[in-house]
């Protein structure tokens, strides 16, 4: 069976989709929607950087609904626009169309995470147009919901799961995300939204009662900390500069409670330099995603990333646009609603070994 497809959004992960896209045997792009005029009445391809595909993007979103697609791959950032976001959802899915989404991150478990009202008109509407939503990614994502649940397959007894992304984010080019979401290269005394109270907990709170839910765990509630180090010396990164005594690298956890002790933990570790924060968590390779089960036995599993450009960064992209593309043909399948991993079966590369052809470009053009 093949899967028609639109693409919203040629960012930094909706490109990565692109490719993916057009790498599977069972998708067709039939669309591409931009935000931007500038873009507009360009080939999806060539926004992908994987070469022409004869499809040409559009800022008309009516149109691209009108296609009645299968599925809509949304990678629109929400971070900073999280009720235009919502309201995206609602609009594609009220239409009848399936959505695979990177954000609003906190949809991928929102049970004890956000207010029910917040979650309700999503699921109305998935209810009205008989579709489904699922969003993933990376992280949150299969870093910290499949992988870690797999591995407490071959436990005895568990203590506690603790989910880790350990990354240097210098080579990564989104100044929006690093200077004014996450606070790098602003005063020490300048909390970013990130850390603003709350916040931690309704991005990755998701993770970490997601996780319980699969352990058949109910938490007595979620804790976040952070802490922050300054650059020693001005540096140049790859989304800007980094002045001295400003914020350059930063590790946080939010922590899933159970009788007083952390069960389910989701901590990140975010560097712009491999030098700081030494007594810090550091990364096998350059850089990737832990999960560390205590119990018995303890196991350290290392997701080590690189794409074939040698950028972890670039890796992280990818494999959060994959996740999302891959599981197509299982979210198409899905019952109407709100989806979580836990609600999908096994999703594999199908289709994706590689034979010697060349790339596949399936599409329909507009």
């Amino acid at each position: 069976m093949t899967y028609t497809v639109v693409q919203w959004c040629t960012g930094n992960v909706g490109r990565h989709a692109i490719a993916g896209i057009a790498a599977r045997p069972d998708l067709t792009l039939a669309g591409c929607w931009v935000s931007t005029q500038d873009k507009a009445g360009r080939d999806a391809g060539e926004l992908a950087g994987i070469g022409p595909l004869g499809l040409t993007a559009t800022t008309d979103a009516d149109a691209l609904l009108a296609l009645r697609p299968d599925c809509v791959v949304y990678t629109a950032m929400a971070d900073d626009r999280i009720t235009d976001a919502l309201a995206d959802l609602e609009r594609i899915l009220r239409a009848g169309i399936n959505v695979v989404s990177s954000s609003p991150v906190f949809l991928q478990y929102p049970t004890g995470v956000v207010p029910a009202d917040l979650v309700e008109p999503i699921r109305r509407a998935a209810a009205e147009g008989g579709a489904s939503l699922w969003v993933n990614g990376i992280d949150p994502g299969f870093a910290n919901d499949w992988l870690p649940l797999v591995l407490t397959s071959v436990c005895q007894r568990i203590d506690q799961v603790r989910c880790l992304e350990i990354l240097d984010y210098s080579t990564y080019d989104n100044a929006k995300v690093l200077f004014d979401i996450m606070g790098f290269g602003r005063p020490m005394d300048d909390p970013p939204m990130l850390l603003l109270p709350g916040v931690l907990s309704l991005a990755w709170g998701s993770v970490v009662r997601q996780l319980a839910a699969g352990l058949g765990v109910e938490l007595d509630g979620v804790e976040e900390t952070s802490a922050r180090l300054p650059a020693p010396e001005t540096f140049t990164i790859r989304a800007g500069t980094i002045e001295a005594g400003t914020a350059a690298a930063l590790r946080f956890e939010v922590r899933g409670m159970l009788g007083g002790r952390a069960v389910c933990v989701l901590e990140h570790v975010t560097r712009l330099r491999p030098d700081l924060g030494p007594g810090w968590p550091r990364p096998t390779g350059q850089g990737g995603y832990r999960v560390e089960v205590t119990g018995e036995p303890n196991y350290t599993l290392d997701l080590r990333l690189v794409a074939t450009d040698g950028d972890h960064n670039t890796a992280g992209l990818k494999a959060t646009a994959m996740r999302l593309v891959n599981a197509i043909p299982a979210v198409v399948a899905a019952k109407p609603g709100l989806l979580t991993a836990l609600d999908l079966p096994l999703v594999t590369g199908r289709g994706l070994v590689a034979d010697g052809s060349m790339p596949r470009t399936r599409h329909s053009g507009r």
